[in-house]
């Protein structure tokens, strides 16, 4: 009866854990997920002007570099942030 009580717990046990690692999984997932939205957010309200004023073409090299830094810069924010929240 002890036995059974102890194996009952240590899959209770095992079975918090695993829901604890989904439950992380899932926040890590939908962080990077809203990341990748204000990247894409950021990005586009920055080439909007440039594509409107002939800066350059659409699908030209100096779009791609905006939309590369803005990545890069995104990318360092979210690394610090993800270090202050602690998700």
């Amino acid at each position: 009866m002890v036995g059974l009580l102890l194996l009952q717990s240590l899959v209770l046990i095992e079975s918090l854990k695993m829901e604890e690692k989904k439950s992380k999984s899932l926040r890590v997932f939908l962080y990077v997920s809203a990341w990748v939205i204000v990247w894409g957010s950021i990005a586009s309200l920055i080439d909007f002007p440039l594509l409107k004023n002939n800066i350059y073409k659409e699908g030209d090299l100096f779009q791609y570099l905006t939309f590369s830094i803005t990545a890069f810069i995104s990318i360092i924010f979210a690394k610090v942030l993800f270090k202050r929240i602690n998700l």
